[in-house]
């Protein structure tokens, strides 16, 4: 007798389960309960987009007055006006753990001159490319033609960013010197402690040569050719609005006037 009650019990579960299942899939959203396709709603109910950036000419730094401003800069606040939420600012101490700040929600986007890796798109998702960008080399003014390429400088000390395309590009060499951002980078050349560092050529130019602060540094050859994304959380659909709203401001001319401001040029 108890093994037919028994029987009876479990038939009426496994029914009750079925029918559950059934009613739950009936009311299942369009996006099948994934958390990372409402990540975009996320960001504009709490009314910010919280941008990962370092302090980094022409991309984003800080004018006269304290503001940030840069192309970068520049470029967020114009997609985060069409979204309708507040650009927000935040400092990555540590470059190479920009993709744990994005998983943790410390941060929402990565958008800082940021070069477009196989590595990265694993762990993030990327928006299509922006800006053309390259890795060169960096030297004092008197050792600009001593170093000038990959095999002259296979043997000297090395300044690099950790976690940046420059460090990768360089990870054969024996004497490499990983910093917390491009700009120390360029302090260690500049105090002697480096021979050369490798950083973007967008930082390069903006920040070496006559009348910079780093006046007495110079660049001299490319290492790599490159371009620049903005990278968001893994599968978030935030990724493809900022790769439509980056579409409509290439079409109305924003982005275009912001490359000349700040002498970039554009992937087209």
């Amino acid at each position: 007798m108890k093994k037919k009650i028994l029987a009876i019990v479990m038939s009426i579960v496994l029914v009750a389960g079925i029918v559950c299942a059934f009613a739950a899939c009936g009311n299942e959203p369009a996006n099948n309960g994934d958390a990372k396709a409402s990540d975009l709603a996320y960001i504009k109910e709490k009314g910010t987009m919280v941008i990962g950036i370092t302090d980094y000419a022409p991309m984003n730094y800080k004018d006269a007055d304290g503001n940030w401003t840069g192309f970068d800069t520049e470029f967020a606040e114009a997609v985060c006006a069409k979204l309708g939420v507040k650009a927000e600012f935040f400092v990555l101490s540590d470059w190479d753990q920009k993709v744990n700040e994005l998983n943790a929600k410390t941060i929402d986007v990565v958008w800082n001159g940021m070069t477009i890796r196989d590595d990265l798109k694993t762990s993030m998702s990327i928006s299509n490319p922006y800006v053309v960008n390259a890795q060169v080399i960096v030297t004092k003014a008197e050792n600009a033609e001593k170093y000038v390429d990959f095999e002259s400088i296979k043997d000297a000390k090395i300044a690099v960013e950790t976690g940046s395309a420059g460090e990768e590009c360089v990870a054969d060499c024996a004497n490499v010197t990983a910093v917390a951002a491009q700009t120390d980078a360029l302090l260690e050349v500049k105090s002697g402690a480096a021979d050369v560092c490798v950083i973007d050529i967008t930082m390069a130019e903006a920040m070496t040569g006559e009348g910079t602060s780093y006046e007495m540094l110079t660049k001299t050859g490319s290492l790599t050719e490159e371009e620049y994304g903005i990278g968001c959380r893994l599968g978030s659909d935030t990724c493809e609005e900022i790769n439509k709203i980056m579409a409509e401001l290439m079409a109305d001319g924003t982005l275009d006037a912001l490359a000349k401001k700040y002498e970039l040029t554009l992937v087209k």
